[in-house]
C-alpha cells in the first residue's frame, strides 16, 4: 500500500454509539473527545488525520443524529463544518451502531443518513459495531447481524462491509485475533481499500459537496495572494473557516426567507379564498382547507427560500442575512402595502379591522 494513500472518512451514527472512541481506536491514540454519559458526547465536528497502516487517514467525527439536549438550529452548523472538512467528498461513511437490538429508533437514522446524502452513500458505507464485548461467545458479527431481517438488510445495501470492534475491553487482546481491536482495524481498513477499488478510486461526492469544494478552492487562492509566510496547512484551515461562516450565513438567509415565505404564502391563499370560505376554521376543518394550507406553505417556503438566498448576498453575520431576506420576502409578498389586504379578509368574515 502506497504511503500517500489518503482517505477521508466521516463517521456517522446517533449519540452514544461510540464513534468518538472508535476513531481513537482507528488512529490508536487518543484524539476525539469520548463522554460515556447518557448525553451526546460530540457536540461539534472534529476532523483528524493520522497515518495508519501505510494510509493517510483523516477522520470527521460528527454530531450524533438525535443529539440529546441539542435542537437541529444548533446542530446545522456542526453539519456545515462536517461537508467543509470532507469537500469534495468523502472515500467512505462509517455508520457505527452498537451491538445490541436494532431498534426503530437505529432505523431512523439510517433513514436520515440516507435523506441527507442519499442512499448511493451505502454504496461508499461500511456497518462497524462497537460494543463488541456483547456478542455471545464465539459468535461472529455476520451472525449476529443475520438474526434481524431490517440490519441483515442494511447490511447488504451496504455490500456486506460489516466490522465489529470494543473500544474498551479489546484493546490488547491477544488469546482470540478474533475478539482484538489491532485484527478489526486492519481487516476494516482493506475493506475500505477494496470498496474504494470497486468505485474506482472516486469519493462520494454530490452538487453541494462539489460547490462548496470549489469555494474552498477560490479561498485559497485569496488567501494565498496575501498570506505572506503561511503555510498550505494554515491556508487550507483558514479558506474551510471563511467557506463555514459564509454557509452559514446563507444558510440563516434561506431559513428566514423560506420561513416567512411559507408564513405568508398561506396568508395571501386566506386573503384569496375567504370569501369562499364560512369562517376561516373552515381551512383546518376540512381536507380541501388543508390541502390549500400545505400547497400554500410549500409554494410560499420554496419561493421565499429563493429570495432569502439573494438576499442575504453581501450580509457580514447571520443577522444580518435574517433581516435582509425578511425585508425581501415581505417586500416581494405584495402584502406590505397598507391596511386594505388586512381590513378585506376581516370584512369577508364579518370581524372587526382593528
Amino acid at each position: 500500500m502506497d504511503v500517500l494513500t489518503s482517505r477521508r472518512i466521516v463517521l456517522l451514527g446517533k449519540t452514544g454509539a461510540g464513534k468518538g472512541s472508535l476513531a481513537n481506536t482507528i488512529l490508536g491514540e487518543t484524539l476525539f473527545s469520548t463522554n460515556d454519559s447518557p448525553n451526546s458526547g460530540t457536540s461539534r465536528c472534529q476532523a483528524e488525520t493520522k497515518s495508519v497502516h501505510g494510509r493517510s487517514v483523516t477522520l470527521i467525527d460528527t454530531p450524533g443524529f438525535f443529539d440529546t439536549g441539542r435542537s437541529e438550529e444548533e446542530v446545522k452548523p456542526e453539519i456545515v463544518r462536517c461537508i467543509t472538512e470532507c469537500a469534495p467528498g468523502p472515500h467512505a461513511f462509517l455508520i457505527v451502531l452498537k451491538v445490541e437490538k436494532f431498534t426503530e429508533q437505529e432505523q431512523e437514522v439510517i433513514s436520515k443518513i440516507c435523506n441527507f446524502f442519499s442512499e448511493d452513500a451505502l454504496k461508499y458505507a461500511a456497518i462497524v459495531f462497537t460494543h463488541g464485548d456483547q456478542l455471545l461467545d464465539g459468535m461472529t458479527i455476520e451472525e449476529f447481524v443475520s438474526q434481524n431481517k431490517n440490519l441483515n438488510n442494511l447490511v447488504k445495501k451496504c455490500g456486506g462491509r460489516c466490522h465489529v470492534v470494543d473500544n474498551k475491553y479489546w484493546k490488547n487482546n491477544e488469546e482470540d485475533s478474533y475478539r482484538c481491536n489491532k485484527f478489526q482495524v486492519a481487516e476494516l481498513l482493506n475493506t475500505l481499500d477494496k470498496m474504494t477499488e470497486a468505485n474506482q478510486g472516486r469519493c462520494y461526492t454530490n452538487e453541494m459537496l462539489q460547490a462548496v469544494s470549489r469555494d474552498i478552492q477560490r479561498e485559497e487562492e485569496l488567501i494565498r495572494q496575501s498570506s505572506g509566510n503561511m503555510s498550505q496547512k494554515e491556508i487550507e484551515k483558514q479558506a474551510k473557516t471563511s467557506v463555514v461562516n459564509k454557509l452559514l450565513i446563507t444558510l440563516a438567509g434561506v431559513a428566514t426567507g423560506a420561513l416567512l415565505g411559507a408564513l405568508l404564502g398561506v396568508a395571501k391563499m386566506v386573503i384569496s379564498t375567504a370569501g369562499n370560505l364560512q369562517g376561516l376554521s373552515d381551512l383546518s376543518a376540512t381536507a380541501r382547507g388543508r390541502a390549500m394550507v400545505a400547497s400554500a406553505a410549500q409554494n410560499g417556503g420554496v419561493n421565499g427560500g429563493l429570495i432569502g438566498y439573494n438576499a442575504c448576498e453581501g450580509a457580514e453575520t447571520s443577522v444580518q442575512a435574517m433581516q435582509k431576506a425578511a425585508e425581501a420576502v415581505w417586500r416581494q409578498s405584495g402584502l406590505a402595502t397598507g391596511q386594505n389586504n388586512k381590513e378585506s379578509i376581516c370584512n369577508k368574515n364579518g370581524g372587526a379591522g382593528s
